[in-house]
C-alpha cells in the first residue's frame, strides 16, 4: 500500500515538474519571439499607427512603404553584399582552421606528445587577449583596412569552438581509426574520411557559432573601415540607428508614408531572416553537437 502511494506521489511530482517546465519553456519563448513579431509588425504597419504607439504584435494600417524604400536604398543592400561575403569567407575559414586544429589536439599525449602544451596556448591566448590597440595597429600595419580581411582574419581560430570540437572528436571511437589504419589508411584519409563524416553534429554547431558570431557583429567594421561603403550589414544599421540619418531630400515622397521606425523595422527584420532560414537546418545537429563536445574534458 505504501509502494503504491509512493508511485503515485512520484507519477504526480513528474506530472507537475513536467507542467512547470512547460510553462516556463512558453514563457521564454514568447519572450524572445515577441520582438520580433512587435518589429515584423512595425514594418508592415501605418507610419501614423507607429508614431502613436499602437502596433503591439498585429500590423495596424498594413503596408510594404517601408519594404518598398528599402528596396530602393543602395547602401543597405552594398553592406547587405558585404556581410554575405564575410560570412561565406569566414565561415569556410573558421570551419576548415578549426577542424584540422581540434582532430591533432584530440589524439592522446601518447600519440601526440606536444599536445598539452598546444592546449595550454590555445586556452592562453582565449584568456589573455591582446587588446583592441595591438589589434588594431596590426591589422592596420598588415594594410588590410577597407578590405574584408579585416573583417575575417583576426577571428579566423576561434579557440572555444576548436575546444568545443576536439572534445567531440576524442569521444569517438578508436576501434574505428585503428581498423582503417590496419587497411593502410594514413592520417588524412582516416581524417576526411572516418572522422569528419562522424563529426557532423560538431561541425554543424561551429558553423552555426562562426555563421551567428560573423552576420552580428559590427564594432570591427566600424574601426577596421574609414569608408562606409565597406560596412558589413551590423554595422550599416548600427551607424544608421544611432545617426539617425534615415532620408534625404530624395526620399519626400517615401516620407509621406514612412517614418523613422518603420524603415528601422523593415531593415532590421530583413536581418534576422538569414539566421531564421539557415537556424532550422542546423537545428538537429546542435543539441549534441554542443552538448557531446562540452561534457567530456
Amino acid at each position: 500500500m505504501k509502494k503504491e502511494i509512493h508511485n503515485h506521489s512520484k507519477k504526480v511530482g513528474q506530472k507537475a515538474f513536467t507542467l512547470v517546465n512547460t510553462l516556463i519553456m512558453l514563457i521564454l519563448s514568447a519572450a524572445c519571439l515577441f520582438p520580433v513579431i512587435h518589429i515584423f509588425s512595425v514594418s508592415l504597419s501605418d507610419q501614423a499607427a507607429v508614431a502613436a504607439n499602437k502596433v503591439n504584435l498585429l500590423p495596424v494600417g498594413f503596408t510594404l512603404a517601408s519594404y518598398q524604400m528599402v528596396a530602393k536604398r543602395a547602401a543597405f543592400w552594398s553592406a547587405f553584399g558585404v556581410s554575405v561575403e564575410r560570412v561565406i569567407l569566414g565561415v569556410i575559414i573558421n570551419t576548415v582552421l578549426t577542424v584540422l586544429v581540434a582532430y591533432p589536439l584530440s589524439k592522446p599525449v601518447s600519440k601526440f606528445k606536444a599536445r598539452k602544451y598546444y592546449v595550454w596556448i590555445l586556452i592562453f591566448v582565449m584568456v589573455f587577449d591582446g587588446g583592441l590597440i595591438p589589434n588594431y595597429i596590426l591589422v592596420k600595419d598588415l594594410g588590410l583596412f577597407d578590405t574584408i580581411w579585416a573583417l575575417v582574419l583576426p577571428g579566423a581560430v576561434p579557440i572555444y569552438n576548436i575546444i568545443l570540437c576536439m572534445n567531440f572528436m576524442k569521444q569517438l571511437p578508436d576501434t574505428i581509426e585503428e581498423a582503417a589504419m590496419v587497411d593502410g589508411a594514413g592520417y588524412f584519409q582516416r581524417f576526411i574520411r572516418i572522422v569528419l563524416p562522424l563529426s557532423k553534429p560538431a561541425i554543424a554547431t561551429i558553423t552555426l557559432f562562426s555563421f551567428l558570431n560573423h552576420w552580428n557583429s559590427w564594432f570591427d567594421g566600424k574601426i577596421y573601415n574609414n569608408q562606409s561603403i565597406h560596412y558589413p550589414l551590423q554595422t550599416y544599421l548600427q551607424n544608421l540607428i544611432t545617426n539617425r540619418d534615415m532620408t534625404n531630400a530624395t526620399d519626400a515622397i517615401e516620407n509621406m508614408l514612412t517614418n523613422t521606425k518603420t524603415l528601422q523595422a523593415a531593415q532590421l527584420f530583413l536581418t534576422l531572416l538569414p539566421i531564421l532560414l539557415i537556424y532550422p537546418f542546423l537545428q538537429k545537429y546542435f543539441t549534441k553537437g554542443l552538448t557531446i563536445g562540452a561534457v567530456k574534458g
